[in-house]
């Protein structure tokens, strides 16, 4: 795979968005997977980085319920991580 793959380059935004949600979802997913506390910081934040790139995309999109959707989503995922991986 190269470096600058970008598998989101064919989408429409919507499958964009659809995407970097599920990818965060997954990296939520993965946390309780993680065999270290490196593993699932590392998922956590892959989570994180994908539900912010999910958020920015629907205000840049002006899908404001989607993206506040999304920040409380992120605001769940934050706790989940803090209460029971740190």
């Amino acid at each position: 795979m190269q470096a600058d793959y970008d598998p989101t380059a064919s989408m429409t935004e919507a499958q964009r968005l659809a995407w970097f949600e599920a990818q965060a979802e997954a990296a939520y997913d993965q946390m309780y997977d993680a065999t270290s506390s490196t593993q699932a910081a590392a998922r956590y934040g892959d989570a994180k980085e994908a539900m912010r790139d999910a958020i920015g995309l629907a205000r840049r999109l002006g899908q404001g319920a989607v993206a506040d959707r999304l920040e409380a989503r992120l605001a769940h995922v934050k706790a989940v991580f803090r209460s029971q991986f740190s």
